[in-house]
C-alpha cells in the first residue's frame, strides 16, 4: 500500500530548464567563456548547481561562477515562463491530495530556489515536506533526502513511492530501498532509465495516476 509519494522537482513536475539555461549562459558570458546549448545544459542538471557550474567553468572559477549564477537565477526563476508545470503535473498533484496521499519533494536544488519555484507556482501547500540537498549531509544519489523524509513523516519504506526523471533518481530510490518510478521527461533518456530497471518507466507524469491507483490498494 502506498501512502506517500516523494517527487523529484526539475524534469519531473516542473520545467525550469529555460531559467537554468538563461542563468548558465549569463554566467559564462560574464566570465568570458563560450555559451552552451540548451540541450547540453539540460543533460547536465540534476546534481546540484555547484556541480553544474563546475562542469562548465572548472574548479578554479567555480566559486565565482556560483555567485554570479545564483544572483541571476533568483530573478530568472521569477520571470514569466521561467518555470512552468509539466503537462498534467498540477492536476496529478491535486488529484493525489484529494485522495488523501501525503506528498513530498526531494530535490538537489538549494532550498531557496526550490521554494521560489513552488511559491511561484502556488504549489508549496500541496506538499507535506520539501527537503533539499543543502539540508542533508549528502545529496542524491545518496539516500539521505528520501531517508530523512521517511523518518520525519514517519512513513515505512514499503508505503512510499519515489518519482524522478534521471538515472540519479533511480539510484537514489534503490539506495533508500523504496519503489521508484522513472518518468522520461527530463535529463535522462528512456534507454538510460530502463537500463537501471526501476519499478516502471513512464513517458509522461499523467501515467502515474493509474499506477498509484493500483499500488494504493
Amino acid at each position: 500500500m502506498v501512502g506517500l509519494v516523494i517527487f523529484d522537482l526539475d524534469g519531473t513536475l516542473v520545467n525550469a530548464y529555460p531559467a537554468v539555461s538563461q542563468s548558465i549562459n549569463f554566467t559564462l558570458k560574464r566570465l568570458g567563456l563560450p555559451l552552451r546549448s540548451n540541450e547540453e545544459i539540460k543533460r547536465s542538471v540534476g546534481w546540484g548547481d555547484r556541480h553544474l557550474l563546475t562542469g562548465f567553468v572548472g574548479q578554479s572559477l567555480a566559486a565565482q561562477a556560483l555567485r554570479i549564477y545564483r544572483r541571476h537565477h533568483t530573478q530568472a526563476l521569477r520571470k514569466t515562463g521561467g518555470v512552468t508545470f509539466l503537462p498534467g503535473a498540477k492536476a496529478l498533484i491535486e488529484y493525489l491530495k484529494k485522495k488523501g496521499f501525503r506528498l513530498a519533494i526531494a530535490s538537489n536544488r538549494p532550498t531557496k530556489f526550490t521554494l521560489i519555484i513552488l511559491n511561484g507556482l502556488k504549489a508549496r501547500g500541496c506538499f507535506d515536506k520539501v527537503l533539499c540537498a543543502d539540508r542533508v549531509p549528502r545529496p542524491k544519489p545518496a539516500p539521505d533526502l528520501v531517508n530523512t523524509i521517511l523518518r520525519q513523516l514517519k512513513v515505512p519504506r514499503d508505503q512510499a513511492l519515489y518519482v524522478g526523471d534521471m538515472t540519479i533518481d533511480v539510484h537514489t530510490g534503490r539506495r533508500a530501498r523504496v519503489r521508484t518510478i522513472a518518468v522520461a521527461t527530463g535529463s535522462s533518456t528512456v534507454k538510460e532509465l530502463k537500463a537501471l530497471k526501476p519499478l516502471r518507466v513512464i513517458n509522461k507524469i499523467t501515467q502515474l495516476k493509474s499506477i498509484i491507483d493500483v499500488l494504493a490498494y
